[in-house]
């Protein structure tokens, strides 16, 4: 999908509400867990160990850690939706909510609804909060729902 490029805050104002993007899809392979669970020294079988896991998972195969998917959300909101305007920077202000309704199974292809949910005037800027459901292909649950916040910055004081 293209990505949604919205023209300042007016604008973005005027779609609180509203879903406003959709990331492209995104395979999370084996490697990557494999890369990730060494990176955060967590190699529990279900995600690492492919001849166990289709022996003894529900799921039939390894599934990508949650914070895996969580820590693509910054790439696939990304990839979805850019606010165009005055801003000298912008940057990740945290997480109201997170769940993993449903596991991401290796060689899954994810993809991220993004809905706007506010904005808000900060000191020296905005505050955007976007609800984020990620959706797996061939699955009817999601595999994660994740309430994001971002700041956007202008060096003119955050006025657009």
């Amino acid at each position: 999908m293209p990505q949604r490029v919205i023209d300042g805050v007016a604008e973005l104002r005027g779609l609180v509400g509203q879903e406003v993007g959709l990331s492209d899809w995104f395979t999370v392979t084996q490697e990557r867990i494999n890369a990730f669970a060494e990176a955060i020294e967590d190699r529990q079988w279900i995600h690492c160990d492919a001849d166990r896991a289709r022996a003894e998972s529900p799921y039939g195969t390894t599934i990508a850690h949650g914070y895996l998917t969580l820590s693509l959300l910054s790439h696939l909101l990304t990839q979805a939706v850019r606010v165009r305007g005055p801003f000298s920077h912008g940057i990740n202000y945290g997480l109201n909510r997170v769940r993993f309704p449903a596991p991401v199974p290796a060689g899954g292809r994810i993809r991220a609804r993004c809905t706007l949910q506010a904005v808000e005037e900060v000191p020296g800027g905005f505050q955007v909060a976007w609800v984020v459901t990620v959706e797996c292909e061939g699955q009817p649950k999601p595999v994660m729902v994740a309430e994001s916040l971002s700041r956007l910055y202008s060096d003119a004081g955050g006025r657009s």
